[in-house]
């Protein structure tokens, strides 16, 4: 039986590249019935986009978020730097689903500002050419891993992340994540706003944070490329999914395909009425 959820928030899917797990996010998906979906920037990676590669599983997800946007639930769609084609599009509206560049909403009385987080990376304002060879790289440390796991696994060995791992014990990455979280919870406070919202680095957290000016929650959605969490807001409350305490198996589930072009379609002609 699926849950019944307020919102959930998603980010940094990565669909598209070799990182993303699509079917432990279609696996996460079919447990909930949520009211409203905030996909969180760096949904489909332009940056990285190949004709070649786009599995089955990565076009599912598409055509899942469509067909719930379809069945009622209101999805906003959040750009990021990886997807900042669309910010050509902004404020566009099809159907259930429609493309800003940030949102501030009322949850139960309290202001939460949702943005992606890109604009506070200097080195994607002053120099993309080098973000994306980095997003390259890191594409390729992703494939080392899978490679790497798929072995340990063989000689029944615990999963390793070397994204992870580089991250951890790089103390600028370190030190990057706290300025991160510091500078946006901070202008959060200064403007008022009891929640902060977050994606891009790949961190998820929930954490209160306090300022000379006052305080605000500070949250980050994650990613499905390492971490795979979810931010969910239900009764008031904010909670952190982990696919890995969710415990199910893909092979176990069934999804209805629905063709993308006649979800467009029906999205577009319900728009008009």
């Amino acid at each position: 039986m699926k849950r019944n959820v307020d919102l959930i928030v998603l980010s940094d899917l990565h669909l598209g590249t070799f990182g993303c797990h699509a079917k432990e996010l279609l696996n996460y998906l079919s447990t909930v019935k949520p009211k409203k979906i905030i996909l969180n920037g760096d949904i489909i990676d332009i940056w990285q986009f190949r004709k070649k590669y786009f599995p089955k599983a990565h076009l599912e997800v598409v055509k899942t978020i469509i067909e719930m946007s379809m069945n009622g639930t209101e999805v906003i769609y959040i750009t990021g730097n990886h997807d900042e084609m669309l910010r050509k599009l902004s404020y566009a509206e099809v159907g259930n689903l429609k493309i800003v560049d940030k949102l501030v909403l009322d949850l139960d009385g309290k202001k939460a500002w949702f943005f992606h987080g890109d604009i506070f990376d200097a080195s994607i304002q002053n120099a993309k050419w080098l973000a994306k060879l980095g997003g390259w790289g890191y594409d390729l440390l992703i494939l080392i891993n899978r490679f790497l796991n798929f072995w340990l696994v063989r000689f029944k060995k615990e999963k390793f992340s070397l994204s992870k791992k580089i991250k951890n014990s790089v103390k600028k990455a370190i030190k990057h994540i706290s300025d991160f979280e510091k500078t946006a919870s901070d202008l959060a406070i200064e403007q008022g706003y009891h929640y902060v919202i977050c994606g891009h680095i790949h961190q998820p957290q929930i954490s209160r944070k306090v300022s000379k000016n006052g305080t605000c929650l500070y949250l980050n959605s994650g990613d499905w490329v390492e971490n795979l969490t979810a931010l969910e807001y239900h009764k008031k409350r904010w909670s952190l999914k982990k696919y890995s305490d969710l415990q199910f198996k893909f092979e176990n589930i069934s999804y209805k395909s629905v063709n993308f072009l006649t979800a467009i379609t029906v999205m577009s002609n319900r728009s008009k009425t």
